[in-house]
């Protein structure tokens, strides 16, 4: 393991790298080509009230097409439904779901680098985690040329795992706040919320933009602020004209928000939890396939088991065989009954933050959504097909769902985390 020298990495727990082999630097996104992801659909039922639609879009954050094309339709947003969402600054193929929408209207919808194809009926509409997972064809441009020898090296280790990490855009890719938003959700601190959201800038964007956030925090003025954000900015301004019209009322501001992005802040607290104990784990000393008592085991037919003192060398023989996972128990509004070092861990940074169970009960009241808590392998492994050309460096792979391609590409790269972005 080898840890990571970027404040912004450790900021949000993601602390090591897998391996010890020189990056081999880049950018990721000089054009949005240069990072193509295609989902892979479930089988769909063939009949029922939902019309499986396939989206391609270019350089479109999911949540603004998502709003634009239930625009057009005419319909709520809540009519539609996607298995997973998508990076911005990329070429991005997914399968979205309308309620009872003919494939006519959707024929008539025109957007400029978004095109919509009717393939199908579902029986039912699609939810976050219904898919089999993406293929990710990605370009690293701007490459240390004298490093790029150590790609099979670096093919290897991903082949046999490395941190399973929330990335960088869970966080928010510009701008990564959303778990401090999530936070200040779970402990009801909705002002503090609406003022990280609205009020903290992007690196890179205008001191126009910058000043009127920061007068925003200052001053309280929504109406100035409202005047001065510009249009695109268009989940600030829809809570920045809640707050012109209903002062203080942050609980409702924070309401204009699709439901859905309301339960991403609130999923980026349970992510940082989950980053912050696994570097812990290797904090610890112990590797990605090292297994420690306590820990729980996912194996290859969906088996689960616990890790004790008595069968840890059992344990170690699966894992090291590849018939098992580790995986860690995200925690939420259930209590757990027997955590072991990495729930603990979790539990433990929550409640140090104010959070406890009945926080993310109150949370799912005000979101709409259960936060229950999940099971996440701790380890992501694939197989990697590379392509060198001049100082650019093509990486052809796949991932189930919940996985990140940039954990992939920050393996190789071990570079500034703001050239994923």
């Amino acid at each position: 393991m080898k840890p990571s020298p970027y404040p912004l990495e450790r900021e949000l727990e993601m602390r090591y790298y897998a391996d010890d082999y020189p990056g081999i630097g880049g950018v990721l996104r000089t054009t949005p080509e240069d990072f193509v992801v295609d989902e892979i659909p479930i089988d769909f039922t063939g009949s029922g009230p939902y019309l499986i639609c396939k989206v391609t879009r270019r350089s479109w954050e999911h949540q603004h097409a998502i709003h634009e094309i239930s625009k057009r339709l005419g319909i709520s947003r809540k009519r539609i439904g996607w298995a997973g969402t998508k990076d911005r600054n990329a070429v991005a193929s997914h399968y979205i779901s309308l309620y009872k929408i003919d494939a006519e209207a959707v024929d008539r919808v025109s957007l400029k680098d978004i095109t919509i194809e009717p393939i199908g009926q579902h029986q039912f509409g699609l939810g976050l985690g219904d898919l089999k997972g993406n293929r990710f064809a990605i370009t690293i441009r701007g490459c240390q040329e004298e490093n790029l020898g150590f790609i099979p090296g670096i093919s290897e280790t991903v082949h046999h795992g490395i941190p399973n990490y929330f990335g960088l855009q869970r966080f928010g890719a510009q701008k990564p706040v959303t778990h401090t938003v999530g936070l200040s959700i779970l402990k009801g601190g909705y002002k503090e919320a609406v003022d990280l959201y609205i009020g903290e800038a992007f690196p890179n964007e205008s001191d126009e933009v910058k000043e009127a956030r920061r007068a925003f925090v200052s001053t309280g003025d929504a109406r100035e602020a409202l005047h001065a954000l510009p249009v695109r900015l268009g989940f600030e301004r829809a809570m920045l004209d809640h707050l012109s019209k209903h002062q203080d009322d942050y609980e409702g501001a924070l309401r204009t928000l699709p439901p859905k992005l309301l339960s991403m802040f609130v999923s980026a607290w349970q992510s940082y939890l989950f980053n912050a104990a696994l570097s812990e784990r290797f904090d610890r000393g112990l590797s990605l396939d090292e297994p420690e008592a306590g820990d729980t085991l996912i194996y290859t037919n969906g088996r689960s088991d616990r890790v004790t003192e008595k069968n840890l060398p059992i344990a170690r023989h699966h894992l090291k065989r590849g018939r098992a996972v580790i995986a860690a128990f995200v925690p939420g509004s259930s209590s757990l009954q027997s955590p072991g070092p990495m729930e603990e861990c979790m539990i433990r940074r929550s409640e140090e933050a104010g959070v406890d169970p009945s926080a993310f009960r109150d949370a799912a009241a005000f979101v709409g959504c259960a936060f229950d808590g999940a099971s996440r392998a701790i380890a992501l492994k694939t197989e990697i097909a590379s392509e060198i050309t001049g100082d650019a460096v093509i990486l052809r792979f796949s991932l189930p769902p919940g996985q990140y391609a940039t954990s992939v590409c920050r393996e190789f790269m071990k570079g500034d985390p703001l050239t994923l972005v």
